[in-house]
């Protein structure tokens, strides 16, 4: 949605949009393991707090004509108009975008950055700086928090092109992922609607060590989202790559102002800019090869091996984006503090990790080059410069138009009442399974002489329009006179949906009320067949199985829910020691993986999660598929799931008091329900294992207490930092040896 659009929905005393964002708390209402940080007390040649609130946002007739308190049918009308009639006020002026990346490899900035910010004649109009690997520490993994966010954001603002004041809008960080965004002083009143978000793709979807942060902002009348990501490394894992741009694009949404828009995505804006180590390395050549044709200057025969080309001919990821001709070598991986290739025992190959795309129209490229000079990181920063025809606004062009739609509207309104067709009223969703998306796409069509806004509205008695398996996308919206929209309806069963689906004691079967505007509701039907796993399922239950959890009947699965809940074990055969189900996992990685680089640090593929839960649900396989990486996320997923932790919450008081009490953690757990005793114990066995062999899969105590921690002694209600720090405690105990 255009800036002049936005500006119809404000109130006329709106103060400059730069301060307004920086006086919200917006970005910290989530409650994820990241800080947005504000541009508070970072320094540039001027404060850039004094320099942005020194800015009233223009508020010109356009922001008076609308000022409901609430967005109705009508404001949506007129938005929907002036969309359509843009070109009539609106004309393009070019602006220059600098964008750069750098992955620090953890350092602190020992150099000036200037090489890289002012290596262009003119004062760009606005910088996006992206940093990765800001902070390798523990402390920022874990807890999200690194001096060097500040160090490196006061070497950005000194190096910025010396010509031109700037003023910096926007900091958002996940653990080492940064991404600045600065404006030329006389820019900052045209900037309006700021918004930051962040997504991690690391393990089990969570962990923020590799993810991506991303601003969107309306420049004049043009939306901008500007994306930092860190994909996951190794040669060998493009398809991972692939995976975690999907999920960037699919989770990384912003909120929009008006309610009844859904959240907007990367992709519903008007220019993309995209930077970041995308980690896509050269295939097919050896490390001599490489060499050989980065000395010749080769580059063209070099990057057709180049994985992101590759990819991207393929069509499997960043479609309808470009890059620029690369015409620098690789910049990756070299010897910190120097031009040298890795000397170190791996002998890396070199590789295009760190790269810069756009999408959009109206965009061109003035350069595109990596910095030689800049030697604090084993990755060399890299820059673009591109010139991007933004759209402004003729505000007396927009006044005439405007006033004409509003006369138009005047003369429908009220005359016929809205209707719509909908393509189906039924959907069955067929072998629905845990964290499986599955979607069906209900089409509505508005066959009405007047445009109508929906809306999936609550039934009596319900929190909400849907079950917590179901969502539909949009919820609510607009549809212009002959127009049609498309909403997926889809079903995803998680961790918190999964165990009463399991029992049977909830189905796939809802009703969604469909409500338009002064018109009458439309109802579908949702129904499905779940197919019950052993994710979401207790351990209590899982160790009464001795078949798959598919072979048996609900009946019996919702027996063994209510046996447990009342403790009674009458009439039951000797259950297993612990879940086949568990065993089958930690035997695999007990065997294949207690060397495995960065086990349980690295995420796998969803692919073969999927096919691992059907293994262990179905057991037609006698080993399961899917590599290490994916097998121990599946591990972690399952712990994750349960419905009662492992040390079940009632006992979650007992073992903070203790923590630091080795002794008398010991005695906590021999207070366990036997099949949870027996698991805790058989896990920890199993963890002391994996630290016999660190030297290889570069685990530790510190790593493995935190992210186990998290998944056997959980909170029954939030978890604050101390506590999860005395979690970490009491689990450390039984990982260092001797440990019985």
């Amino acid at each position: 949605m255009s800036r002049v659009m936005r500006d119809s929905e404000k109130s006329s005393d709106k103060k400059g949009t730069v301060e307004r964002e920086k006086g919200s708390n917006r970005d910290t209402q989530t409650p994820r393991a990241y800080s947005n940080i504000e541009s508070q007390g970072i320094a540039s040649r001027e404060d850039p707090n004094d320099m942005v609130r020194s800015f009233s946002h223009t508020t010109s007739n356009k922001a008076q004509i609308l000022t409901m308190p609430q967005f109705g049918l009508r404001d949506n009308l007129i938005r929907c108009e002036l969309l359509k009639k843009e070109d009539l006020y609106t004309y393009r002026e070019d602006f220059s975008f600098f964008l750069g990346t750098y992955n620090v490899n953890g350092q602190a900035p020992k150099e000036s950055l200037r090489p890289w910010l002012s290596c262009t004649l003119d004062p760009p109009d606005m910088y996006c700086v992206g940093f990765q690997e800001l902070d390798l520490s523990k402390e920022a993994f874990f807890f999200n928090d690194t001096p060097k966010e500040m160090e490196w954001t006061k070497a950005v603002s000194e190096a910025l092109h010396p010509d031109a004041k700037y003023a910096l809008v926007k900091l958002v960080r996940l653990v080492g992922i940064m991404l600045l965004f600065y404006v030329k002083k006389e820019h900052a009143e045209f900037i309006s609607d700021v918004e930051a978000e962040t997504v991690g793709t690391g393990i089990m979807g969570r962990m923020g060590n590799k993810g991506a942060v991303a601003i969107r902002f309306c420049f004049h009348n043009s939306d901008i989202c500007v994306v930092n990501s860190h994909l996951a490394a190794h040669i060998e894992e493009y398809e991972r790559r692939n995976q975690d741009y999907k999920d960037i694009c699919s989770r990384l949404q912003f909120r929009q102002l008006d309610p009844t828009q859904p959240p907007r995505t990367i992709m519903k804006h008007d220019v993309v800019l995209w930077i970041g180590d995308l980690n896509y390395r050269i295939s097919d050549l050896d490390v001599d090869s490489v060499k050989e044709l980065i000395d010749k200057k080769h580059f063209e025969k070099l990057h057709s091996h180049d994985q992101l080309k590759r990819q991207i001919d393929e069509e499997a990821v960043f479609v309808g984006f470009v890059e620029g001709e690369i015409d620098f070598q690789p910049t990756y991986k070299y010897d910190t503090g120097s031009d040298k290739w890795d000397t170190s025992e791996k002998c890396r190959v070199p590789a295009w990790c760190d790269r810069i795309l756009w999408r959009g129209k109206n965009i061109r490229q003035q350069h595109y080059q990596s910095h030689m000079d800049l030697k604090t990181s084993d990755h060399k920063p890299v820059s673009s410069l591109l010139v991007t025809a933004i759209k402004r606004v003729n505000d007396d062009a927009y006044k005439k138009t405007f006033e004409e739609i509003v006369r138009n509207i005047d003369k429908m309104e009220n005359e016929c009442i809205p209707s719509v067709t909908l393509t189906k009223r039924e959907f069955h969703f067929k072998d629905v399974k845990f964290m499986q998306h599955q979607a069906e796409t209900l089409s509505l069509f508005n066959d009405g002489q007047v445009p109508c806004q929906f809306e999936f509205i609550q039934k009596p008695n319900e929190p909400t329009y849907c079950k917590p398996w179901l969502t539909a996308n949009p919820p609510k919206g607009f549809i212009a006179q002959g127009g049609s929209v498309d909403i997926e309806l889809e079903v995803f069963v998680n961790r918190s949906t999964a165990p009463e689906l399991n029992s049977g004691k909830q189905q796939i079967e809802d009703i969604l009320v469909l409500h338009l505007e002064r018109g009458k509701d439309y109802f579908v039907s949702v129904t499905g067949n779940y197919m019950p796993s052993c994710y979401g399922t207790s351990i209590y239950s899982l160790c009464q199985l001795r078949e798959p959890i598919q072979d048996m009947p609900q009946q019996t699965l919702c027996e063994l829910v209510e046996m447990s809940g009342k403790g009674n074990t009458e009439n039951i055969e000797k259950p297993l020691d612990i879940p086949k189900e568990l065993w089958m996992m930690v035997d695999h990685l007990f065997r294949n993986a207690i060397k495995q680089e960065d086990i349980f640090q690295q995420p796998g593929l969803r692919s073969e999660f999927s096919e691992i839960r059907d293994c262990l649900d179905t057991g037609m396989l006698d080993s399961l598929p899917g590599s290490n990486h994916s097998v121990a996320e599946a591990l972690l997923l399952f712990l994750d799931a349960l419905p009662e932790p492992v040390v079940p919450y009632a006992f979650y008081q007992q073992c903070l008091e203790c923590c630091s009490n080795a002794s008398q953690c010991e005695k906590v757990i021999s207070m366990l329900p036997q099949c949870h005793q027996n698991v805790f114990n058989y896990l920890a066995a199993f963890l002391r294992e994996l630290l016999k062999n660190s030297v290889s899969n570069r685990l530790d105590v510190n790593i493995l207490a935190t992210i186990f921690a998290s998944l056997l002694l959980k909170s029954p209600v939030k978890q604050d930092l101390a506590e999860k720090r005395k979690t970490q405690e009491f689990f450390q105990h039984f990982l260092t040896q001797g440990s019985s």
